[in-house]
């Protein structure tokens, strides 16, 4: 069985106090950070690169996930697994030959994701999605933080659930729109992984948030 976890989207925490932030999601109960990297031309924003990168791996006590939201992924790569990302996410769109990409990072020792926007069928992952530690399903069109919660994208994770069934290895992730209500439809079609930013970091008390997010897993899938 699927092991339920919750990611922080470290985009939506307050960056004046970035080490303070940093410290306390990792004493949330959060099983991971996750980081955004946007380049604006893949998605209409831009946010930050190694160097940010490495102030946050040296405050974090909880494996960091690089989220790729960039076009031609090939080249940043190796920046990122060298600056200690313990999993790198790109997406299927922003690549050609997506099996090899796939490849290279594995080879480098490091867990990789795949991530698909809501415009994207499932169907484009089913020849690879074995090699995958990760797929992450956008549930809002991606770039900004704050969006709403896209329904559309509960057929597709439950697409994505029956396809990886034979895979307890790989997490379907959900990311944008997440909070406690979203996350239950989320995890009733077989999501086990929940991105949140705003709704985590809204809060004064971090570890009560994703409490309440994990509460949301305790639903029947269907």
């Amino acid at each position: 069985m699927k092991k339920n976890k919750i990611s922080a989207s470290i985009l939506a925490a307050n960056f004046a106090i970035l080490r303070e932030e940093i410290k306390s999601i990792s004493n949330s109960g959060a099983d991971s950070i996750h980081l955004d990297i946007m380049d604006g031309h893949f998605v209409p924003n831009i946010s930050f690169g190694p160097d940010i990168f490495n102030i946050i791996k040296k405050e974090s006590t909880i494996p960091l996930k690089t989220h790729l939201m960039i076009s031609n992924p090939e080249r940043y790569v190796d920046a990122f697994i060298e600056a200690g990302s313990d999993m790198i996410i790109f997406h299927q769109e922003t690549v050609i030959h997506c099996d090899r990409l796939v490849d290279y990072i594995k080879n480098k020792g490091v867990k990789v994701g795949v991530s698909i926007i809501p415009s994207t069928h499932e169907s484009v992952l089913e020849y690879i999605y074995e090699k995958l530690d990760e797929i992450l399903v956008m549930t809002v069109n991606p770039g900004f933080g704050g969006q709403k919660f896209l329904n559309s994208q509960l057929k597709k994770i439950h697409n994505l659930s029956i396809m990886t069934s034979k895979k307890t290895n790989i997490d379907i992730g959900v990311d944008g729109g997440i909070n406690p209500d979203t996350l239950k439809e989320c995890a009733k079609n077989g999501a086990n992984l929940a991105i949140a930013g705003n709704y985590i970091f809204k809060g004064n008390e971090y570890k009560f948030q994703v409490e309440e997010l994990k509460k949301s897993f305790k639903t029947e899938v269907m």
